[in-house]
This record gives C-alpha cells, sequence and structure tokens, in this order.
C-alpha cells in the first residue's frame, strides 16, 4: 500500500521527465545535423561560429546553462516570463547542449564515408542533397548508433537537472517525498525507474542497430 502511495505521488514527476527526454530528443537531433553541416562549412565564419558553440556547450555545465536560459531573458533584457516558460527553458538548455554533442557524432559519422562514393554517386547522376539524404545519412547512421545510444541513456539520467529551475521532474518529487515521509522508498523507487527507462531504451537501440545490419 505504502509503495503504490508512493508511485502515486510520483507519476506526476514521471511524465515530466519523459516529456523533457523525448521533446529534447525531438529538437536535438535535427538541430545536431544542422550545427554538424556548419561546422563542415566551407564559410570560415560559419565553420568558426559552430565550432565556438560547440565548444561552449560542451565546455561548460548543463546545470549552468540551464540557469542561464532560465534568467537571461529578465535581467539582460528585462522581460517578465510567465510560470510556463521554465519548462520551455529546460527543453531550450537541454536541446542546445545536447545538440552540440549529437554534431560531433554526426561529424564524425560523416567524415569516416569515403570520398569515393560522392564521387560514384555524382557520376550515378545524383544531386548533392540526394547523394547526402539516400546514399550517405544511411551509413552514418550506422556508424554513429553506439555514440548516439550513450547520448540518450545520458540524457534520461540529466533530466534530473532540471531541480535546479524547479521544475517537479520525478528525481525532484522524489526528493520532496523522502523528506516529508522521512523515508528513502520514493528514492528508491526514482532509482528503478531510471533504470528501467535506461534499458529500455538501450533495447530500442539495440533493435534499431540490428536492423541497419545489412549495412555490414
Amino acid at each position: 500500500m505504502i509503495l503504490s502511495n508512493v508511485i502515486s505521488q510520483l507519476l506526476g514527476g514521471m511524465v515530466t521527465s519523459i516529456e523533457i527526454f523525448l521533446l529534447t530528443l525531438l529538437f536535438s537531433l535535427p538541430l545536431g545535423l544542422a550545427i554538424a553541416a556548419g561546422r563542415m562549412s566551407n564559410i570560415k565564419p560559419i565553420r568558426w561560429l559552430m565550432k565556438i558553440y560547440i565548444s561552449i556547450m560542451r565546455g561548460t555545465p548543463l546545470m549552468l546553462q540551464l540557469i542561464v536560459v532560465f534568467f537571461a531573458p529578465y535581467y539582460v533584457f528585462g522581460l517578465t516570463l510567465s510560470p510556463d516558460y521554465r519548462f520551455i527553458a529546460v527543453i531550450i538548455a537541454f536541446t542546445i547542449n545536447y545538440a552540440a554533442y549529437f554534431a560531433e557524432i554526426y561529424r564524425g559519422g560523416i567524415e569516416a564515408i569515403p570520398k569515393g562514393q560522392y564521387e560514384a554517386a555524382q557520376v550515378l547522376g545524383y544531386s548533392k542533397l540526394e547523394t547526402f539524404f539516400i546514399i550517405i545519412m544511411p551509413q552514418v547512421f550506422k556508424i554513429i548508433l553506439p555514440s548516439v545510444t550513450n547520448e540518450v541513456i545520458t540524457l534520461v539520467k540529466d533530466t534530473s537537472l532540471s531541480f535546479v529551475i524547479a521544475i517537479p521532474e520525478m528525481f525532484t518529487v522524489a526528493k520532496q517525498i523522502a523528506a516529508a515521509d522521512a523515508s528513502i522508498a520514493a528514492l528508491l523507487v526514482a532509482g528503478v525507474f531510471y533504470y528501467v527507462f535506461n534499458i529500455l531504451v538501450a533495447f530500442f537501440m539495440e533493435n534499431l542497430e540490428n536492423r541497419l545490419s545489412y549495412y555490414d
């Protein structure tokens, strides 16, 4: 009975954690590809801008980025923001942070493809856009999938950092319940949730990798 009560109290936090996870992936994966394209651009200012961006995102703590994204509109621009902005700030901070990591993963995968494949595609009459999305990207996805899986698993755990701007994700709710009940039951349930969530993510990614094994 006590366990079921703890789980029922944690449900709202679980939903919030899953929302942060899914929305971050939804926005950061395509953004990371765009940043990778800029990072490999022949235009020097764009290439260096993306390089600096990636360096900042990877060189500073995600917790600090959350604080900056949340407070900067008020302290820098004097904007008064609605309470809903807390959740929006979390998604923005997580997205720009993870996009930087995904950009470098994409870049590594793209640069691993032999240049001869681009030349062969050109001979066959493919445009640059067709070559990239039809021939190159399917192979890139296969190459980068293990690295992407590691980042996705890290993201599951990083959702707990949302507490820094008072977003009631699951770990925050668990700490509140544990403090109120003077019991670690809620924290243990939260730990199980993160573990099971990561197992499901790893299982999904492993199956996806097996589906792409025809490139071996």
